[in-house]
């Protein structure tokens, strides 16, 4: 089965007028549908804007996976376990909240910022939290997230290039550019595709290149 949600359905949150612009696919803070709390381990899909020198101030986090794709721009980050990078365009970053940590996300550069993060619930509650920075993940290069049982494959496609999406329980596919078609749906910047049962599937590039996110979960 397959369910399709498209940019325009994400319910807008953050606060415009301090720089942040947001986009919830999933119930997310004030924003409460019972019928869409989550898919799977994936808590939350937020699309996140942070003009220049915008961002969020420093806020607790548990018991999260939280994995952080940065679109376009440089995402600051600086956590309460002592980690302070710069996380730029095509990296990803991985935040193990674990018992607690506290941290700051922020647009220190002159320019726009743009990232996705998605969260994810672990299988075991505990533990020390970690960060990692992945840079210039490479295409096909899967990451895996064995604290929620998931694993991620970036898709990098040239126009009208197909690639086999993994068989897998549940699938959550985010287009982050172009156009791509996934069993008979077309699917733009911004819109998601949920899977259950993927058997044998493929996502192929319209028109022009893509780049898309492929969760693999339990």
């Amino acid at each position: 089965m397959i369910s399709v949600h498209g940019s325009e359905d994400r319910y807008r949150g953050g606060e415009p007028d301090a720089g942040i612009e947001t986009r919830h696919a999933l119930s997310f803070g004030s924003f409460y549908d019972p019928e869409n709390l989550r898919f799977g381990p994936v808590l939350a899909c937020n699309e996140e804007r942070l003009a220049a020198g915008a961002g969020f101030d420093e806020h607790p986090h548990s018991h999260t996976e939280i994995l952080t794709w940065v679109v376009e721009g440089e995402l600051t980050h600086r956590d309460s376990a002592g980690h302070s990078t710069v996380v730029r365009a095509g990296d990803l970053a991985h935040l193990s909240a674990a018992a607690g940590v506290r941290h700051v996300e922020r647009n220190d550069g002159e320019a726009p910022l743009t990232f996705l993060q998605v969260w994810l619930a672990p299988l075991e509650s505990g533990g020390e939290p970690s960060y990692t920075v992945v840079p210039g993940i490479a295409d096909s290069t899967p990451y895996a997230v064995p604290a929620a049982g998931a694993m991620l494959h970036v898709r990098r496609l040239a126009g009208g290039e197909r690639t086999a999406l993994p068989d897998a329980v549940r699938l959550y596919v985010h287009v982050v550019r172009g156009r791509v078609a996934v069993h008979g749906e077309e699917l733009g910047p911004g819109d998601a595709a949920r899977i259950t049962g993927a058997d044998g599937l493929e996502a192929a590039a319209v028109g022009e290149a893509a780049e898309l996110l492929v969760w693999e979960l339990r």
